[in-house]
Protein backbone atom coordinates (compact mmCIF):
# COMPACT_ATOMS: atom_id res chain seq x y z
CA UNK A 1 0.00 0.00 0.00
CA UNK A 2 0.83 3.66 0.21
CA UNK A 3 1.01 4.42 -3.59
CA UNK A 4 -1.40 7.16 -2.60
CA UNK A 5 0.76 10.79 -2.50
CA UNK A 6 -0.51 13.66 -0.76
CA UNK A 7 0.68 16.81 -1.99
CA UNK A 8 2.40 19.65 0.23
CA UNK A 9 0.31 22.51 1.57
CA UNK A 10 1.86 25.73 0.15
CA UNK A 11 -1.01 28.22 0.40
CA UNK A 12 -4.74 28.99 1.56
CA UNK A 13 -5.87 29.23 -1.98
CA UNK A 14 -3.95 26.32 -2.77
CA UNK A 15 -5.72 23.70 -0.15
CA UNK A 16 -9.04 25.55 -0.17
CA UNK A 17 -9.56 26.32 -3.96
CA UNK A 18 -7.11 24.28 -5.62
CA UNK A 19 -7.40 20.70 -6.88
CA UNK A 20 -4.26 19.36 -4.68
CA UNK A 21 -5.65 16.90 -2.40
CA UNK A 22 -3.39 18.26 0.68
CA UNK A 23 -4.72 16.45 3.91
CA UNK A 24 -3.97 18.20 7.12
CA UNK A 25 -3.61 16.28 10.27
CA UNK A 26 -3.78 17.09 13.88
CA UNK A 27 -1.11 17.00 16.58
CA UNK A 28 -1.96 13.72 17.03
CA UNK A 29 -1.61 12.59 13.16
CA UNK A 30 -5.44 12.05 12.85
CA UNK A 31 -7.93 13.83 11.49
CA UNK A 32 -11.66 13.29 11.97
CA UNK A 33 -14.09 11.43 9.63
CA UNK A 34 -17.49 11.80 9.20
CA UNK A 35 -19.11 8.50 7.69
CA UNK A 36 -22.86 8.72 6.25
CA UNK A 37 -25.27 5.98 4.95
CA UNK A 38 -25.19 6.32 0.70
CA UNK A 39 -29.00 6.41 0.88
CA UNK A 40 -30.28 7.59 3.54
CA UNK A 41 -27.37 10.47 4.58
CA UNK A 42 -28.14 9.26 8.11
CA UNK A 43 -24.68 9.75 9.92
CA UNK A 44 -23.59 6.61 11.19
CA UNK A 45 -20.36 6.98 12.94
CA UNK A 46 -17.83 9.31 13.76
CA UNK A 47 -14.13 7.72 13.47
CA UNK A 48 -10.46 8.98 13.35
CA UNK A 49 -7.84 8.64 10.21
CA UNK A 50 -4.36 8.54 10.54
CA UNK A 51 -2.22 9.19 6.68
CA UNK A 52 -2.01 5.26 6.41
CA UNK A 53 -5.85 4.85 7.24
CA UNK A 54 -6.98 7.06 4.64
CA UNK A 55 -4.18 6.46 1.78
CA UNK A 56 -5.75 2.87 2.44
CA UNK A 57 -9.44 3.41 2.51
CA UNK A 58 -8.65 5.63 -0.90
CA UNK A 59 -6.79 2.57 -2.48
CA UNK A 60 -9.25 0.27 -1.14
CA UNK A 61 -12.47 1.92 -1.68
CA UNK A 62 -13.46 0.17 2.12
CA UNK A 63 -13.43 2.36 4.91
CA UNK A 64 -10.24 1.96 7.00
CA UNK A 65 -9.37 3.93 10.80
CA UNK A 66 -7.22 4.64 13.35
CA UNK A 67 -8.38 2.94 16.67
CA UNK A 68 -7.20 6.28 19.52
CA UNK A 69 -8.11 3.21 22.25
CA UNK A 70 -5.79 0.19 20.60
CA UNK A 71 -3.20 2.74 19.01
CA UNK A 72 -3.92 0.73 15.78
CA UNK A 73 -5.32 0.86 11.86
CA UNK A 74 -8.67 -1.07 11.60
CA UNK A 75 -10.75 -2.15 8.41
CA UNK A 76 -14.26 -1.67 9.53
CA UNK A 77 -15.85 -5.13 8.61
CA UNK A 78 -12.87 -7.51 9.12
CA UNK A 79 -14.42 -8.87 12.21
CA UNK A 80 -18.18 -8.37 12.16
CA UNK A 81 -18.18 -8.30 8.19
CA UNK A 82 -20.16 -5.06 8.18
CA UNK A 83 -18.05 -3.74 5.73
CA UNK A 84 -18.12 0.09 5.00
CA UNK A 85 -17.56 0.02 0.92
CA UNK A 86 -17.05 3.88 -0.10
CA UNK A 87 -19.27 5.99 -2.95
CA UNK A 88 -18.04 8.98 -2.18
CA UNK A 89 -15.36 10.98 -0.34
CA UNK A 90 -15.23 14.16 0.39
CA UNK A 91 -12.65 16.31 1.92
CA UNK A 92 -13.52 19.82 3.99
CA UNK A 93 -12.34 23.30 2.67
CA UNK A 94 -9.72 23.81 4.69
CA UNK A 95 -8.64 19.99 4.25
CA UNK A 96 -8.83 18.65 7.69
CA UNK A 97 -11.92 16.56 8.41
CA UNK A 98 -13.04 13.78 5.13
CA UNK A 99 -16.69 12.72 4.76
CA UNK A 100 -17.33 9.08 3.82
CA UNK A 101 -20.59 8.31 2.06
CA UNK A 102 -20.85 4.65 2.30
CA UNK A 103 -22.42 1.20 1.62
CA UNK A 104 -22.80 -1.02 4.45
CA UNK A 105 -22.25 -4.82 3.75
CA UNK A 106 -24.53 -7.23 5.95
CA UNK A 107 -27.29 -5.77 8.16
CA UNK A 108 -26.06 -2.52 7.81
CA UNK A 109 -25.05 -1.84 11.23
CA UNK A 110 -21.81 0.26 11.92
CA UNK A 111 -21.91 0.65 15.49
CA UNK A 112 -20.05 -1.84 17.15
CA UNK A 113 -22.89 -2.08 20.30
CA UNK A 114 -25.29 -3.54 17.76
CA UNK A 115 -27.13 -0.44 16.79
CA UNK A 116 -27.01 0.70 12.76
CA UNK A 117 -25.49 4.06 14.16
CA UNK A 118 -23.17 4.76 16.65
CA UNK A 119 -25.26 7.99 17.28
CA UNK A 120 -28.43 5.78 18.61
CA UNK A 121 -28.90 8.50 21.74
CA UNK A 122 -30.34 11.96 21.78
CA UNK A 123 -29.16 14.47 24.30
CA UNK A 124 -32.38 16.69 25.62
CA UNK A 125 -32.03 20.42 25.10
CA UNK A 126 -33.61 23.32 25.34
CA UNK A 127 -36.47 23.11 28.36
CA UNK A 128 -35.67 19.29 28.52
CA UNK A 129 -31.94 19.75 29.51
CA UNK A 130 -30.60 17.26 32.27
CA UNK A 131 -33.35 14.36 31.54
CA UNK A 132 -32.18 10.89 30.65
CA UNK A 133 -30.55 10.23 26.85
CA UNK A 134 -33.75 9.20 24.83
CA UNK A 135 -32.96 5.97 22.10
CA UNK A 136 -33.86 6.38 19.26
CA UNK A 137 -33.28 2.81 18.25
CA UNK A 138 -35.51 0.68 19.97
CA UNK A 139 -33.94 -2.49 18.66
CA UNK A 140 -29.75 -3.65 18.00
CA UNK A 141 -29.20 -4.87 14.21
CA UNK A 142 -26.75 -7.30 15.36
CA UNK A 143 -25.63 -9.65 18.92
CA UNK A 144 -22.22 -7.91 19.53
CA UNK A 145 -21.32 -11.26 21.89
CA UNK A 146 -22.15 -13.22 18.91
CA UNK A 147 -19.83 -11.33 16.61
CA UNK A 148 -16.71 -10.21 18.57
CA UNK A 149 -17.24 -12.99 21.45
CA UNK A 150 -15.53 -12.02 24.56
CA UNK A 151 -13.34 -9.77 22.50
CA UNK A 152 -12.56 -6.52 24.91
CA UNK A 153 -14.44 -3.32 24.08
CA UNK A 154 -12.88 -1.34 21.36
CA UNK A 155 -13.91 1.93 22.80
CA UNK A 156 -12.12 1.18 26.29
CA UNK A 157 -13.69 3.59 28.94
Amino acid sequence: MGTIAFQARRSVEQVEEGTDFAPKFGPDGLMPCITTDLKTGEVLMLGWMNAEALRQTIETGEAHYFSRARQTLWRKGATSGLVQRVAEARIDDDQDAIWLRVEVAGSGASCHVGYRSCFYRSVPTGHDAGRPLTFLEENKTFDPGEVYGDAPNPTQL
